[in-house]
């Protein structure tokens, strides 16, 4: 609000009366409950950003508890190496020994279609989890329902099991998008392994 103060006085009759400066004042009172009034508004409307965390379960090793074996040939090894490029090779059910290598990467084309292709040879149902989505968003099914389901397509016996290495010169983006590439795959069995010498050796041999 402007206050506006003004000096009076006049001057003798018949002589021009000069107009006095006037001089303005803002008052910035009303500004400060504004100022308040919109941070209130803010706080109560935004709503603060969440840390993005990736959820990851490590098996706990329970004594008295025999490991259950798992077939060979359902047992896909990937190795992250460098230039964002990765191989994966599967062991021999008769000799025991890693089948030839495969050169691939991170694209639509690559890791991913080579998953989706193990899986549905295992007659694994990922297609169906779409389904379930589908039924879950238009009220269907209920949340847990959903979750019941998708675990227990990806808990399937005779599902895909992943094993997952990292080589020296892989990055940490390697990682974080092989195990986002595990979630869209819908590999409900994985693990994060050191790599081992004779997988080194193998990776310096593989024309990548």
């Amino acid at each position: 609000m402007a206050d506006i103060e003004a000096g009076g006085g006049g001057g003798k009759k018949g002589k021009k009366v000069r107009g006095k400066k006037q001089s303005t004042r803002v008052d910035f009172t009303p500004m400060v409950d504004l100022g308040f009034l919109l941070i209130t508004f803010f706080m109560l409307t935004t709503s603060m950003n969440k840390p993005q965390t990736m959820e990851i379960n490590m098996p706990v090793k329970e004594e008295g508890v025999e490991n259950t074996p798992v077939k060979l040939s359902q047992t896909l090894t990937i190795l992250l190496t460098k230039d964002d490029k990765v191989v994966y090779y599967f062991i021999n059910k008769d000799t025991k020994e890693p089948e030839t290598p495969q050169v691939t990467n991170f694209g639509k084309a690559g890791i991913r279609a080579s998953l989706l292709k193990e899986n549905r040879m295992r007659n694994v149902k990922v297609d169906s989890i779409a389904i379930y989505k589908e039924q879950l968003q238009t009220n269907k099914i209920d949340e847990q329902t959903f979750r019941n389901n998708v675990a227990a397509i990806k808990s399937f016996k005779d599902g895909l099991i992943v094993l997952i290495k990292a080589n020296d010169d892989s990055k940490y983006k390697n990682l974080v998008d092989i195990l986002d590439e595990m979630n869209i795959c819908n590999i409900g069995r994985y693990a994060i392994v050191d790599i081992t010498p004779m997988e080194v050796d193998m990776l310096k041999e593989t024309p990548l």
